[in-house]
């Protein structure tokens, strides 16, 4: 194994945590639409209860998503935490809402306060989460200290600092950014209604939720091609062997054309989502969109990630600073970290397949309005 394969295979990783965990973004998906599919308390109540401790597995990912970027990428986690901290405070903290909501809306006599709570995490969590990956083509203002890196004994081994005072926020002010942001927000709601049809056997949360999904499915559509087609017109963040960083025109497009089998890879993930959500529409005895349109969401999300960090793209670039523009020849770990975390990601590949397992046994149990609890 070469230490470039490693690279990629790391790229590779990183890339699939990031489509697993939006797809598991399904919870904060019904976090968002329970109150315009359940319109009273009691009608509301078997649809939090079907999400029970699955926000478990989506903090899990994230957390996995997490320490991967650290172990394989210590640059961009040093850069996105240090220089983006309001972002990631602000999307953390609603996980802890999260939390907190779901262990007490269910155990008071009035909980609309913690089911504002758990509303609020099904907005800004998507949105947040999409500006974080936005932001691999649209840049971040920060900017890295070169001679600190370069000094490898420095007291400091790196500076790193924001533009502004927003800290991550301001990225939101970017139209494209919010436009990304929004895309995932409704790919959420499209697996969040997804999963309730499946689970549920109340007609009328189900009927409720046809007519949103087709909403969610044509704002999810049109956002993706108006971001889509501005990857394929704007310029990217290329570097050469030296790894002096530059714009080129048409990079992504570039990418698209170079990577095919990304491309066709995003291609058949976009098909996956449409194919579940229309089949749930037009045939009401299909309850199983979920499975493919959640599969076509890790693979839209990975194909996106790949396309901005391999074939010579600076995949987190600074709008600050084009030269603190990280690559993952400039901000990976070294070769013997990379080899040494090959082999140790062999196992916990294992385990997050029986992980999906458990997660499927659990939720071919069905919810019954009546019954108002999980059996």
């Amino acid at each position: 194994m070469t230490y470039d394969f490693l690279q990629h295979y790391w790229c590779f990783i990183v890339a699939f945590l990031g489509g697993l965990l939006v797809s598991m973004f399904f919870v904060q998906g019904i976090n968002a639409v329970a109150h315009s599919l359940g319109y009273t308390e009691k009608s509301r109540r078997p649809i939090y209860n079907s999400i029970g401790r699955k926000w478990v597995l989506t903090f899990a990912i994230l957390v996995m998503f997490g320490i991967a970027f650290f172990a394989s990428f210590p640059m961009f986690f040093s850069v996105s935490f240090d220089a983006a901290y309001w972002l990631w405070a602000v999307l953390l903290f609603t996980f802890v809402l999260q939390l907190v909501s779901s262990e007490f809306q269910g155990k008071v006599k009035n909980p609309a306060i913690f089911q504002f709570f758990l509303t609020l995490n099904g907005y800004i969590g998507p949105i947040l989460l999409g500006c974080l990956i936005a932001t691999f083509f649209e840049g971040a203002g920060f900017i890295v200290e070169k001679s600190y890196v370069a000094d490898a004994s420095a007291a400091t081994p790196v500076s790193i600092r924001w533009e502004n005072a927003w800290h991550g926020l301001d990225d939101l002010a970017n139209p494209w950014v919010l436009v990304f942001s929004v895309d995932i927000f409704f790919l959420s709601r499209i697996l969040g209604i997804l999963y309730l049809v499946n689970k549920l056997t109340d007609e009328e949360i189900r009927s409720n939720g046809y007519g949103r999904l087709i909403a969610a499915m044509i704002h999810f559509v049109v956002l993706f091609l108006i971001f889509f087609v501005h990857l394929l017109l704007k310029e990217g963040y290329a570097y050469n062997e030296s790894g002096f960083i530059y714009m080129e025109q048409g990079k992504y497009l570039a990418n698209f054309t170079h990577m095919w089998y990304l491309s066709v890879t995003l291609l058949a993930g976009l098909a996956l989502v449409l194919y579940g959500t229309l089949k749930t529409v037009i045939d009401k005895t299909y309850l199983y969109g979920i499975s493919p349109a959640g599969m076509g969401a890790i693979l839209i999300v990975m194909s996106l990630m790949l396309f901005a960090m391999w074939n010579g793209t600076a995949f987190y670039p600074s709008s600050a600073d084009l030269q603190s523009s990280l690559t993952i020849a400039n901000s990976c770990g070294s070769e013997f970290t990379l080899r040494t975390m090959f082999y140790a990601s062999l196992p916990v590949i294992l385990c997050l397949v029986y992980g999906i397992y458990r997660w499927w046994a659990v939720s071919s149990k069905k919810l019954y309005k009546e019954e108002n609890k999980e059996i």
